[in-house]
């Protein structure tokens, strides 16, 4: 059951009374709000205080982006004056145009001037080398007469071929062939060797300078009167004295070989002095290559040996048959000539001159037959450019 059921009903309800309000709750909601209002009234000032520093920050940092902005600006403008001055220091397109055609004709005739002095260097190089292979082969003619040496000659002949083969011109098959068979000669003659003769004849020279005569020596069988002569009898004094002389005189009546004075003194120093003398224009037979006289000094020397000294004198015989053996070796060689291959030599060199010469007598009139289209070519140019100033 409700309130209403249980409590009757009147028809007049009495309600207590709300109390009065008193003076002192009303002062403090008052403060209150006043307390409100000033924290809001603080909140809002700092609140409009952050804005304001908000504001002087972005402007502050506006300023600097300004400032940086004219930097930028003036460094823009120097750039742009020096790129200014630079463009009024350029040429204009026409004179760009006048230095264009200048320049490719000052390529043209460089490359002209660089073909012209290649050709120059090149031919005077090749006479050069020619030049030297004929003076090459001048100093192998030289050797071969003067002084007969072979090898020399043959090196230089080869030196001559070498340069020609660098050529590498069919005109030089001729000069070639003849230094070819040149070469062919000289590599199938036997060397001399002077030097060595020279030096073997000095050797014996001094070896004669010391020669001397050996005594004859006698060897008794034993069958004289003296021979049956005990020991011990009066007559071994006269043995003895027989003994002694028979050192300095002996007589042999069956001797089966001739024997010749014994040279000593004066005799054996002009024996010795002959020899040699005889041995030094071997010598210098040798060197200058005298076959005749080399072989005249050494029969001389033989036979001074053979009639002065014994033939039991072992020095003699040795220097007899070193002698001998000197004698068989050949000091002088006939020597090829080589004039032919000179010639040749020289006939294609003067060959080639000849045909240098022409070709330079043919080269201006391919040189005019060349400028004569850039000098129309040019005035095509200079025709097109009035028609353009016309119009």
């Amino acid at each position: 059951m409700s309130e209403e059921a249980s409590f009757p009903q009147d028809d007049k309800q009495v309600l207590p009374a709300a109390p009065a309000p008193t003076p002192a709750r009303r002062g403090g909601g008052v403060a209150i709000l006043a307390l409100l209002i000033a924290l809001a009234g603080a909140g809002a000032a700092g609140w409009g205080l952050w804005q304001v520093r908000q504001l002087e920050s972005r402007d502050q940092h506006q300023l600097g982006l300004l400032d940086e902005t004219r930097g930028e600006a003036r460094s823009l403008a120097k750039r742009e004056q020096a790129l200014a001055a630079r463009l009024a220091e350029l040429p204009s397109a026409e004179e760009l145009e006048e230095r264009r055609r200048l320049l490719a004709q000052v390529q043209g005739d460089q490359q002209l001037l660089a073909r012209r002095l290649e050709s120059v260097l090149g031919a005077s190089r090749q006479d050069w080398r020619l030049a030297e292979a004929e003076h090459l082969l001048r100093l192998a003619s030289l050797r071969l007469s003067a002084l007969q040496d072979i090898n020399s000659a043959a090196v230089l002949v080869q030196g001559a071929d070498d340069i020609l083969r660098d050529q590498d011109d069919p005109a030089a098959f001729a000069a070639r062939e003849q230094l070819a068979r040149a070469l062919v000669t000289l590599r199938g003659l036997s060397e001399v060797d002077r030097t060595g003769l020279f030096l073997q004849l000095g050797a014996l020279r001094a070896q004669a300078a010391t020669l001397n005569s050996l005594a004859p020596g006698f060897q008794s069988n034993g069958e004289g009167s003296f021979s049956m002569v005990a020991d011990g009898d009066g007559s071994s004094r006269w043995m003895q004295l027989w003994e002694a002389l028979s050192r300095y005189v002996r007589i042999d009546f069956d001797v089966d070989q001739q024997v010749r004075p014994l040279l000593a003194g004066q005799s054996l120093t002009q024996v010795r002095l002959a020899l040699t003398l005889a041995l030094e224009q071997a010598q210098w037979a040798a060197l200058n290559g005298q076959q005749a006289v080399y072989q005249q000094a050494l029969d001389q020397a033989r036979e001074l040996l053979e009639s002065a000294f014994n033939s039991d004198n072992p020095d003699s015989q040795a220097l007899l048959a070193r002698i001998s053996e000197l004698s068989q070796r050949p000091v002088a060689i006939e020597p090829p000539d080589l004039a032919p291959a000179l010639n040749a030599v020289q006939a294609y060199i003067s060959q080639r001159q000849a045909a240098r010469s022409q070709s330079k007598l043919v080269e201006p009139a391919t040189e005019s037959s060349v400028e004569a289209p850039a000098e129309a070519t040019e005035a095509v140019e200079a025709s097109e450019a009035e028609e353009g100033s016309q119009q």
